[in-house]
């Protein structure tokens, strides 16, 4: 009698709270039968016009999923996991209801952090990135439009890095960690120099007003700095871009098919397109530095900023000044990386000397001298420096010439880089 009663109860129980007692169930067959069964609920729920979740409702669910990653013990499978609940965001159907899902996430990350115990920190650090990666590919499907960002970065900051916030140390230093690193990832090829302003707008308020000195010192070096020690490579991104602008153009110049397959030859040799590329770390997001220097110098000279805050964003400025005045911080780069990008450079210029040569040598064999003589001007020196100029800001421009060779090899992203330091 008592087994009919409890199964009675448990039919009329929310659906929610079945699938979060299910989520949290011992057996790894019925966690991954309620997690394929709360992806179709949340599509079927938010499809209908009358439709939706409530924040409580939504509280539940997260904490059915936070328990189901916390049984889940070999790696390869919280692996598997994290990126599917992560990617639930996309289950729902309005921006409303995701971004209630995202607050409602960070939420019980909050709740919960002080329970997690040392061997577990890595799998929650995991799934913090996955589901922020997840969150700036649903911005990133909706075209970047500057209403949407607005939305998500204020839910991260309020949830986060807000003054009146919950998150402890531990969430909010992973956080300001990760952020570049997955924007990054998933924003680098499409975004401007102004998009990227905007992502970072909320971290240099709260930079400034913030009186916890931990909060200050990660963006200063998570943010800020890292856009500093990154310009080298976002500056070779451009040089890069404009390189194969320039051997499209001479590859078109006569020669169009030999000269466009040395170009494809030299690539491969090189790794690009392979795969096999293992220093090249992709897009680098693009700022302007004048302008990220005058928005830090906006908020850091208000009479309520507090004067350690003040003296920390003021050395920031100093430096992305510099850059935007054509210096970067060689001193900061090991010899041996700055010597292979010299290197590199001279190979280019060789490269783009040899294939000019080729194109002469063409010409002189099938279009006789007053072809010849009409090709004969240096495109490179005036016809390349115009495109720069077109291309890159006046600062870069400067960085670029006057023999001073300072872009520098890619890297890769720090990969989850809270897990070296515990």
């Amino acid at each position: 009698m008592s087994a009919a009663v409890a199964m009675v109860s448990q039919t009329q129980l929310p659906p929610e709270i079945q699938l979060a007692q299910r989520l949290a169930g011992n057996e790894q067959v019925t966690r991954d039968r309620a997690v394929r069964k709360l992806r179709k609920y949340i599509v079927a729920r938010t499809q209908r016009a009358t439709g939706s979740f409530t924040h409580d409702e939504l509280l539940k669910v997260w904490k059915g999923l936070f328990y189901c990653m916390w049984m889940q013990d070999k790696p390869l499978l919280q692996e598997e996991l994290g990126r599917t609940i992560s990617q639930l965001v996309h289950a729902f159907q309005t921006t409303e209801t995701q971004h209630l899902f995202l607050q409602t996430f960070w939420q019980t990350m909050n709740r919960e952090w002080a329970g997690i115990d040392r061997l577990r920190l890595d799998k929650f650090y995991m799934l913090m990135r996955m589901v922020l990666n997840e969150s700036l590919k649903a911005v990133r499907t909706r075209g970047w439009e500057e209403k949407q960002v607005e939305q998500l970065l204020e839910l991260l900051i309020t949830e986060i890095l807000h003054p009146s916030s919950q998150a402890p140390n531990g969430v909010k230093s992973h956080f300001i960690e990760i952020f570049l690193e997955e924007l990054t990832k998933v924003g680098a090829k499409e975004l401007t120099a102004d998009q990227n302003l905007q992502f970072i707008d909320p971290f240099c308020k709260i930079a400034a007003c913030t009186k916890d000195s931990l909060v200050l010192h990660n963006i200063a070096r998570g943010i800020f700095e890292t856009i500093v020690e990154q310009a080298p490579f976002a500056i070779e991104d451009l040089m890069n871009e404009m390189d194969a602008q320039d051997g499209e153009d001479e590859a078109s110049d006569g020669d169009g098919e030999s000269l466009e397959g040395s170009i494809r030859r030299t690539d491969l040799e090189k790794g690009k397109g392979t795969g096999d590329d293992e220093d090249s770390a992709g897009p680098v997001l693009q700022f302007d530095y004048e302008a990220v220097a005058n928005r830090l110098f906006e908020v850091a000279s208000r009479q309520s900023t507090p004067s350690q805050n003040r003296k920390r964003l003021y050395k920031v400025i100093q430096k992305l000044q510099d850059l935007a005045g054509g210096t970067f911080p060689e001193d900061d780069i090991p010899e041996k990386t700055y010597r292979h990008l010299l290197e590199g450079r001279r190979e280019r210029k060789m490269r783009r000397h040899s294939l000019k040569s080729r194109s002469k040598n063409k010409r002189r064999r099938t279009g006789g001298e007053g072809e010849e003589e009409a090709s004969s001007p240096d495109l490179g020196s005036g016809t390349e420096r115009k495109r720069s100029q077109k291309r890159v800001s006046p600062s870069v421009a400067r960085a670029e010439s006057g023999g001073q060779s300072r872009v520098h090899k890619k890297r890769k992203p720090r990969q989850g880089g809270r897990r070296g330091r515990r």
